[in-house]
C-alpha cells in the first residue's frame, strides 16, 4: 500500500471519528495513530529505543 493511500485512510479515519465522536475522539484518534506509527518504525527499522530518542548522531559511542 502507497503513502498517499496510507494518508488518506488516516485522514478518513480523523474525519469519521471528529464527525461522530466530537474533538475529543478526533485527539483520541490522532494520538494513537501516532503512537501505532512510531512503533511501527521501530519494529520496520529494528531501531533500538536508545538510537530513536537520542538527539543528533550517537553512533558508536
Amino acid at each position: 500500500m502507497s503513502r498517499a493511500v496510507t494518508g488518506m485512510l488516516a485522514g478518513m479515519a480523523l474525519a469519521f471519528a471528529g464527525w461522530f465522536g466530537g474533538f475529543g475522539a478526533f485527539l483520541l484518534v490522532a494520538a494513537l495513530g501516532a503512537v501505532g506509527a512510531v512503533l511501527g518504525r521501530l519494529v520496520d527499522d529494528g531501531t533500538d529505543w536508545r538510537e530513536f530518542l537520542a538527539p543528533g548522531d550517537r553512533r558508536n559511542r
